[in-house]
């Protein structure tokens, strides 16, 4: 992060002092030039960072569920130089403190972030009788209720947000992704109107950006799961300026074949139709048929995307996660952006323990906007 603090810097100064023989016009398009050469999700990411900055600051209180993790911190004090959030560590203060130094970092508690304390915090009685409340027929008694809200970090930070204590959740970086979802979707739950949860990732690849769903959630999606999955990737898409064009993948390629997953997503595509005329999607197609609009010209004359797809639909959470790491991999050089919960009811995100501290910043942004 240097280079994007100190270039400019420099820059200024040898334009002012007269040594610059080629003055920079413009330093702002100059730290954007750089930042997209030091992160390559920046191009990607650029107006989620925009409207991030602009948010009300009544929408930026995120709470960080691993708030001891070192990548958290890290990532922590990039969102606060970058104005990006007001941020909530759930830790312990002493602990908090001891790695704050030990890491070099210059977070301040209660100027730079808030503590919740989840082996003594003062909300503590107000946020276990709420969760009581809310599980008491699922099973929960008073003694679990006590103990989840001591131990359980995504629960804590979900109450935190139920309360009206935070605005948004980032959490993930070690554990399962169904084990925080379902202490998420116990306090939280599913966005109005929508009956299923899903996850998006976003590849940087050296000559598109794609999107593919569902990498971690669903195991076998029907086909009425498959389509509002599509749509909800879709929209979520448009807030990264991006056109979505959709392709249902399959080892069938436009009715090659009547296996189960086949017809599965050729369902899936005629509700989706049904349901968001407006988007560009086809299918059941090849991967490489959808990553090739002069192939799939040839495969399919009449298909509505008029590009290359840079959504990719996978009938199987399987099939979604191992193209998401071969690709990540192999062809994106480990630039990845997600996962991305779609779906709930508020703004909550569930990385992977393999989530870098540039991740975990993208997703904190995409939490505040």
């Amino acid at each position: 992060r240097l280079m994007l603090k100190i270039a400019p810097a420099v820059a200024l100064a040898a334009q002012k002092s007269g040594v610059a023989q080629r003055p920079i016009k413009d330093i702002a398009a100059y730290t954007d030039k750089l930042q997209q050469f030091v992160y390559h999700s920046g191009s990607l990411m650029k107006p989620v960072f925009a409207m991030a900055k602009k948010a009300p600051a009544a929408k930026k209180r995120i709470v960080f569920a691993e708030g001891e993790e070192e990548r958290v911190l890290r990532a922590v004090q990039v969102v606060i130089d970058e104005g990006l959030a007001k941020p909530i560590l759930i830790g312990r203060p002493a602990v908090l403190a001891q790695r704050i130094e030990r890491y070099g970092l210059r977070l301040r508690p209660e100027i730079d972030f808030d503590v919740i304390n989840p082996e003594r915090d003062d909300r503590y009685r107000s946020y276990w009788e709420t969760y009581l409340s809310m599980t008491r027929r699922k099973g929960t008694t008073e003694q679990y209720a006590k103990l989840e809200m001591r131990r359980r970090h995504t629960l804590i930070g979900s109450m935190a947000i139920h309360k009206g204590d935070a605005d948004g959740m980032i959490c993930g970086t070690f554990g399962t992704v169904n084990l925080h979802l379902h202490y998420i979707d116990q306090v939280l739950g599913r966005r109005a109107g929508v009956n299923t949860y899903a996850a998006m990732n976003a590849l940087v690849l050296p000559d598109r950006q794609v999107v593919l769903v569902d990498t971690h959630v669903n195991e076998t999606p029907t086909a009425e799961q498959i389509a509002e999955i599509t749509v909800m990737a879709a929209e979520e898409m448009r807030r990264f300026g991006l056109h979505p064009r959709a392709a249902l993948l399959s080892h069938s390629n436009f009715g090659s074949s009547n296996s189960e997953s086949a017809c599965r997503m050729r369902e899936a595509l005629s509700l989706i139709r049904a349901r968001a005329p407006e988007l560009e999607v086809d299918g059941e197609m090849h991967g490489d048929v959808a990553l090739d609009a002069h192939t799939l010209r040839q495969a399919m004359p009449d298909t509505p995307l008029k590009g290359d797809a840079n959504l990719l639909v996978f009938s199987s959470m399987d099939s979604a996660n191992i193209a998401y790491n071969l690709l990540k991999v192999a062809a994106g050089n480990g630039v990845a952006i997600g996962p991305i919960l779609l779906g709930c009811a508020r703004a909550v995100h569930v990385l992977t323990p393999s989530a870098t501290v540039r991740r975990i910043v993208n997703m904190t942004a995409l939490a505040v906007v």
